[in-house]
């Protein structure tokens, strides 16, 4: 009997992560069936490559139309959407928090050869943070 039982031990440590993992790996798979039979028009997207669309024609068996930007539509495999995400909706404190501030004034630089040159002025703006992350 206890012969047997070591070896029964050992299949079992070895069966059963095994099982789990592919229960899990179906359910996934499952999920994203689901996911690209149900796509819409006007739906929000990510796709597997990062890209954010809004989805503009299904009318494909295995392709959908995304928007990428206005006027911007790009043909895609359903299989490339990863996820659907909610539009990012501003609310008044966001808008409140977004009042630009007046831009200083140049400062003056005096350069080795006694000249006073300004300092180039820069325009350029920190972009906001993706949608990336938001379910």
């Amino acid at each position: 009997m206890q012969q047997l039982l070591l070896p029964l031990l050992l299949v079992l440590v070895l069966a059963v992560p095994l099982v789990m993992s592919t229960r899990k790996q179906k359910k996934q798979q499952a999920a994203q069936q689901d996911l690209q039979s149900s796509l819409a028009p006007g739906d929000r997207v990510m796709t597997t490559s990062g890209l954010y669309g809004t989805v503009a024609d299904t009318s494909g068996d295995n392709t959908i139309d995304i928007e990428i930007a206005p006027g911007v539509v790009t043909t895609w495999l359903r299989l490339a959407v990863r996820e659907k995400v909610e539009p990012v909706v501003e609310t008044e404190e966001d808008s409140a928090d977004d009042v630009e501030t007046p831009a200083e004034e140049p400062s003056i630089i005096e350069s080795s050869s006694g000249i006073k040159d300004d300092e180039p002025q820069t325009t350029a703006q920190v972009a906001p943070p993706l949608e990336h992350g938001k379910k």
